[in-house]
């Protein structure tokens, strides 16, 4: 069956061609030189959870017992750190309430902040998940009437927005709302899902958005969820209608129970970016091990005392995370992908998703992932030469760039599609 999309395969929406200009020192072209081009970051937003390096972030040794985080051990760290940093360049951080404030009027932003400015310093960008959620919602809040859990709620957003502006800058601002009011998968109801209840789904998705966009005018904020029927469409329209301004529509695609398939994703996807908003898929995973029974509803229902990943889902999990990648960048709405574990050790659900088996050696989709990444959607330092004008042609996948020549640097960026035409001063002494 053909699908009739608006992805292009060809990925022609993600390269650029520049004519780049190499000058010396005294603005005189730099011609009939040898130059090195090379990539140094995409546009494209590749990202992975980053929760397994918050502990190797602050320097602790000993792993939280009581983290609802989930992730590796701290001794892990330093390894999953390499593997980490030599294929994404986003990370998302835990924000879930619960584990970010345990107890009323302790927030862990120490730890937090110093996380996101470790990432930060090694030139990822740094996403907070999420600011409103029903899940994870702290107990304290349980015995409060409503007025209050709303203010504390307003004053929780406006803190960690604040508190981490400059460095998270990007935020999950409210988090699966289409179940948010009718959530009973718990023995009590939590005070979110009370209040979502009370307010109503759209009056609580303003109160995210404005309170994160006063706190940081210039924050990109996320609706996202996992609920992708026409449902999350409805609330998209209604959200839109009522003058809320959302930055991008996150769209969850845990595929526990087999992968979409090409048609389906496409299907999805131009079914939202007829919004005309950026597209970020926010939690994929892909498993390497037996797929969890499709008649599970709700996914954290499914628990099994050992999940292990084997040869054959590793081989089916590196051709489908390949077909996956590529099938969500030939989509022109869509600007970021963020794969949901780097690890099998401590996996969500203990699922093994992860690129890196829990001994930490690499899946073959670690392998297949990061020579689509690094490799084929990727320069690598390509020596040309220059004309008599100091010009050379480049063309790559859109991002940042580096050009050299004798052991001068600059930066360039190729940023539009279809010939692009950049300057580049190369500091070199004067002939």
């Amino acid at each position: 069956m053909t699908v009739t999309s608006s992805a292009d395969a060809s990925l022609r929406h993600r390269y650029a061609e520049a004519f780049l200009t190499v000058r010396r020192g005294d603005g005189a072209p730099l011609a009939d030189t040898e130059v090195t081009v090379a990539q140094t970051r995409h546009a494209f937003s590749f990202g992975n959870i980053g929760f397994d390096l918050v502990a190797h972030a602050n320097g602790e040794t000993e792993a939280d017992p009581d983290s609802p985080f989930g992730g590796a051990p701290p001794a892990s760290g330093e390894h999953l750190a390499a593997l980490w940093l030599d294929l994404f360049n986003t990370a998302t951080l835990p924000f879930y309430w619960a584990g970010f404030e345990p107890r009323r009027g302790t927030p862990d932003t120490t730890r937090l902040l110093r996380a996101a400015r470790w990432f930060a310093e090694r030139g990822v960008t740094v996403k907070g998940h999420p600011l409103a959620w029903h899940t994870l919602a702290p107990d304290w809040l349980l015995d409060l009437p409503t007025d209050e859990v709303e203010t504390l709620l307003r004053e929780r957003i406006r803190r960690e927005v604040s508190d981490f502006a400059g460095v998270v800058d990007v935020w999950d601002a409210i988090n699966e709302v289409v179940i948010m009011p009718v959530f009973s998968n718990e023995e009590r109801r939590n005070a979110i899902t009370r209040l979502c209840w009370e307010r109503g789904r759209i009056p609580t998705v303003r109160l995210a958005f404005e309170e994160a966009r006063a706190a940081n005018p210039s924050a990109t904020l996320l609706l996202n969820d996992f609920n992708l029927s026409p449902a999350f469409e409805c609330l998209v329209e209604g959200v839109l209608e009522a003058g809320i301004r959302v930055d991008a529509i996150g769209l969850q695609s845990h595929m526990h129970q087999g992968y979409w398939g090409e048609e389906r994703t496409l299907e999805t996807l131009d079914r939202f970016a007829r919004f005309g908003l950026p597209l970020h898929l926010t939690e994929s995973t892909l498993l390497s091990g037996d797929l969890m029974p499709a008649d599970v509803v709700d996914l954290n229902d499914h628990q099994v005392e050992s999940w292990p990943t084997t040869p054959e889902g590793e081989e089916r999990q590196a051709q489908e995370i390949v077909r996956h990648y590529r099938t969500l960048v030939s989509h022109p709405a869509v600007e970021a992908v963020t794969y949901w574990g780097l690890t099998d050790e401590g996996s969500w659900l203990g699922a093994p998703v992860g690129l890196v088996r829990a001994d930490g050696s690499t899946k073959p989709s670690f392998d297949a992932l990061h020579g689509l990444l690094k490799d084929e959607w990727w320069l690598a330092p390509t020596t040309l030469r220059t004309d008599a004008e100091g010009r050379v042609s480049v063309r790559g996948f859109r991002g940042e760039y580096a050009v050299s020549a004798s052991g001068a640097r600059a930066a360039f960026t190729l940023d539009r599609d279809g010939d692009v035409d950049v300057e580049v001063e190369v500091t070199l002494p004067a002939s």
